[in-house]
């Protein structure tokens, strides 16, 4: 059964663009993941401060190897870390990971 990760970020609001940006910085990083079946960051399009990153994974056990590899530590630093230097000021000021799994749903015919 498909497990689908939420990020819920919250960013105050002259943040949200230093955020897309370096999520497309590092986009496709997790493409390769076993079990990985899908990623999207939505952008809030009302007064609401949180940025949803949302991750769908074959199952339980795939979400969690990718959360305990090395190419999930590598793909959360930034370039600037990567290359040996300080990491950069944080975007956001509260994060926190919901766990859903599909209960029902439809697709256009």
């Amino acid at each position: 059964m498909t497990t689908i990760k939420i990020n819920a970020i919250t960013v105050p609001e002259d943040a949200g663009d230093e955020l897309a940006h370096r999520f497309a910085a590092r986009a496709g990083a997790v493409d390769g993941a076993e079990g990985f079946e899908g990623f999207e960051l939505l952008k809030p399009t009302d007064e609401r401060d949180q940025w949803l990153v949302i991750t769908r994974w074959r199952d339980e056990a795939s979400f969690q190897a990718w959360m305990d590899s090395p190419a999930f530590a590598h793909g959360h630093r930034s370039a600037s870390e990567r290359a040996g230097g300080e990491a950069p000021k944080p975007v956001s000021t509260h994060s926190e990971v919901w766990s859903y799994e599909v209960a029902t749903g439809s697709s256009p015919s």
